[in-house]
């Protein structure tokens, strides 16, 4: 039965394997693309909480210098008292010379056993420094093992970041050549559609009444 004018072309290319092929390649390549800028994107995170954890380490190795720095200040300090302390002991044992020589060999007196006395307290006091300046330098050594030890974990956190940065670079520049072809193929498939549309538009006969 006439309907009075031609029946509407089917758009070129509608529901045949071909196209339906060629618009699932193009779907697996978007979800390509986005799989791959995703694992850019965790390689990125990685690379940022590596470079965080190294600086962190960082702060620490620089606050455990300081502190090594301060006991070392501290231990010479403290031997920078022995020679005023040397110089007591000295005085008091040419005071007790001098009273011995004084008495002439008579049985010493109060005023020597007290100098004696006192002179055993001031070598206390030198042993006694010595001690805490090696304490002190013993702690200052140990925060410095500790930098070295801190500094080798530094060192691995930031070898770390630089392969995630450059494996985020690399899956990055992957996605964007993906893209690049993916838009074109897109472009030249409507390109290819929209070619046979045109021609098929002006080779058909006009409608009879």
């Amino acid at each position: 039965m006439a309907t009075g004018g031609a029946t509407p072309p089917e758009p070129a290319g509608h529901a045949t394997p071909l196209a339906a092929r060629r618009s699932r390649w193009i779907g697996q390549q978007y979800a390509d693309i986005t799989k791959l800028r995703e694992i850019a994107a965790r390689h990125d995170r990685a690379a940022a909480r590596a470079q965080q954890r190294a600086s962190r380490l960082n702060t620490r190795i620089e606050k455990l210098r300081h502190q090594a720095t301060l006991l070392r200040e501290r231990g010479q300090r403290v031997l920078a008292e022995i020679p005023d302390i040397e110089q007591q002991i000295k005085q008091h044992e040419r005071d007790i010379e001098a009273a011995t020589n004084k008495t002439g060999g008579a049985p010493v007196g109060s005023d020597v056993t007290n100098l004696h006395y006192r002179v055993r307290k001031l070598q206390q006091k030198v042993v006694d420094r010595q001690q805490k300046s090696r304490a002190l330098e013993l702690r200052a050594a140990t925060k410095t093992q500790k930098t070295a030890e801190l500094k080798v974990k530094v060192d691995r956190y930031v070898e770390a970041a630089r392969l995630a940065e450059q494996e985020a670079t690399a899956y990055r520049q992957r996605a964007d050549r993906l893209q690049l072809v993916t838009e074109q193929d897109v472009a030249s498939q409507i390109t290819s559609t929209a070619a046979p549309a045109k021609s098929v538009g002006k080779d058909e006969p006009p409608g009879t009444l």
